[in-house]
C-alpha cells in the first residue's frame, strides 16, 4: 500500500513537471514566438528562457538551485559550458547557472516534445550524432552563434548514462569546438538532479539542485591533437567532484 501511495505521488510529480513547462510557454507563446524568429533577437528569448521559464519549472518543482562559483563568467564573452547529464532539469539549472546567453547543442529527438520542441528546433542547435554532415552543419552553426558573441552548451555524455554508471566518457565534439574557436571550457558539476528528476519514471521529488562552476580551462595554447588530453582533464575534473559529493 505504501508502495502505491508513493508511486502515485511520484506519477503526480513527473505529471506536475510538464505542467510547469508548458505554462509559461503558453502564456508568452506570442513574445516568445517573435525573439525565436531572429537569430539577433535571442538574447531576449534566453532572458525569457532564463527568468520565466527556468526559474518557474524549479521552483514549482519545490527544487531549490544552489550554485558555487569557482570563476565567474565574464559578461559578453563566450565559452563552452560542459556538465554532466542525468536529468531534464539540466537544462533548467543550466540556464540558472549562466547569465551568460548561449546555445544547446543537442540531440534531434527533443524536437518531438509537445511545445518545447516546437521553439528547440528554432533556438538549438540540432545534431544527429549518426550522420557526419549533420556533425560538420554543427560546427558551422556553432562558428556563426560564437561570432553573435554567444556561449555554447554541450553536455559532453552524448546522452543519459545508464544508472549504475555516474559518468559516461565523453564524446570530443565539445572540446574540438573550444580548441577551434580558442573559447575557455566551462566544467561544471550537477549534484542533485538525478534525485530530484530522472529518467526513471518511478523517481523523484523535491530537494535542493547544486551545482559547482569549476575553473575555467584555457585553450589558447592547445592544438588540435590535444584534444583528447583536454577532454579527459575535464571529465576527471567533474567525476572527483562527483565521487566526492555521491
Amino acid at each position: 500500500m505504501l508502495k502505491l501511495v508513493k508511486h502515485a505521488g511520484q506519477t503526480i510529480y513527473r505529471i506536475w513537471f510538464y505542467v510547469l513547462v508548458a505554462i509559461p510557454i503558453l502564456l508568452f507563446f506570442p513574445l516568445l514566438v517573435i525573439f525565436a524568429s531572429r537569430e539577433t533577437w535571442y538574447p531576449q528569448f534566453f532572458w525569457m528562457a532564463r527568468n520565466l521559464w527556468a526559474r518557474f519549472i524549479l521552483y514549482g518543482m519545490f527544487c531549490f538551485p544552489k550554485v558555487k562559483y569557482k570563476q565567474r563568467l565574464v559578461k559578453r564573452k563566450s565559452y563552452m559550458l560542459v556538465a554532466n547529464h542525468t536529468s531534464m532539469l539540466d537544462i533548467m539549472l543550466m540556464l540558472i547557472v549562466s547569465r551568460n546567453p548561449f546555445v544547446f547543442v543537442g540531440k534531434k529527438e527533443l524536437v518531438k516534445i509537445p511545445l518545447f520542441g516546437f521553439f528547440y528546433k528554432r533556438v538549438c542547435i540540432m545534431v544527429d550524432r549518426d550522420n557526419t554532415q549533420s556533425r560538420t552543419a554543427v560546427y558551422r552553426r556553432a562558428q556563426r552563434r560564437l561570432q553573435q558573441g554567444l556561449s555554447i552548451c554541450i553536455f559532453p555524455e552524448g546522452g543519459v548514462p545508464e544508472e549504475h554508471i555516474l559518468l559516461d566518457k565523453f564524446k570530443d565534439g565539445a572540446f574540438k569546438m573550444a580548441i577551434a574557436h580558442k573559447i575557455p571550457v566551462v566544467p561544471m558539476t550537477f549534484y542533485d538532479n538525478k534525485e530530484r528528476f530522472s529518467f526513471a519514471f518511478f523517481s523523484g521529488g523535491p530537494g535542493k539542485c547544486r551545482a559547482r562552476v569549476h575553473s575555467f580551462v584555457e585553450t589558447h595554447s592547445i592544438r588540435p591533437e590535444d584534444t583528447a588530453e583536454l577532454r579527459t582533464s575535464v571529465r576527471e575534473t567533474i567525476l572527483n567532484d562527483l565521487t566526492k559529493n555521491s
